[in-house]
């Protein structure tokens, strides 16, 4: 349940039939219950007495954090990949953006978001922080489905210039700009989705 809300399987906003779910993964109401609990309390589920339970709106104070978080995060990372990472590393990035290249002709949307956080993930990895990039983790469902809403032939585009911006920067070992590159890039993405919210009030809540 958490992937289909998470994948706009459930857009936000739209109620989920209990009954459904249970018909459709073979099971009783009560593990979907507890499933729908677990998942208000992420923020992915809105329960609403006497009316059921839908998938959450977008809170957009909640993704402007998550992105904080995100940003401050992974500019470091960057910056310590830029000193850091591996020759082996450095070659799974050049092969991810040769992928995400192919994806983006082929109008591949599931593909590319795949191998967008692939490529987040390298750097993460490839540092050995796990810690780090479990606080990264815990904010991406929310943004996830953000993400999933600003997709788009041209943001695809954009962000694959903005992965080689980052990209460009690793090899050359330039930590600044590595940093740089990476906080400008999601930054990018709360530009858009500022934009987005307003033609799309009905998606999102301000608080």
């Amino acid at each position: 349940m958490r992937s289909a809300i998470v994948a706009l399987d459930f857009a936000p906003g739209e109620f989920i039939d209990k009954g459904a779910v249970c018909s459709a993964l073979r099971v009783s109401r009560f593990p979907v219950s507890e499933a729908l609990t677990r998942l208000a309390a992420e923020g992915l589920v809105e329960i609403l007495p006497q009316r059921g339970s839908r998938a959450a709106r977008i809170r957009l104070a909640e993704i402007r954090e998550s992105m904080l978080i995100r940003q401050a995060l992974e500019g470091m990372v960057a910056e310590n990949a830029a000193r850091h990472l591996s020759c082996h590393d450095i070659e799974a990035l050049r092969g991810n953006l040769e992928a995400q290249q192919e994806a983006v002709l082929r109008g591949d949307r599931p593909g590319f978001h795949v191998l967008d956080l692939e490529f987040h993930t390298i750097l993460v990895e490839g540092l050995k922080l796990p810690r780090v990039a479990a606080v990264i983790d815990a904010s991406r469902a929310n943004i996830d489905r953000v993400r999933r809403l600003l997709s788009s032939p041209r943001r695809h585009i954009v962000t694959l210039a903005e992965h080689w911006e980052i990209f460009r920067a690793l090899e050359a070992h330039d930590a600044p700009a590595a940093r740089r590159a990476m906080e400008a890039h999601l930054e990018a993405v709360v530009e858009e989705l500022g934009r987005f919210s307003v033609e799309h009030a009905e998606v999102f809540v301000e608080a």
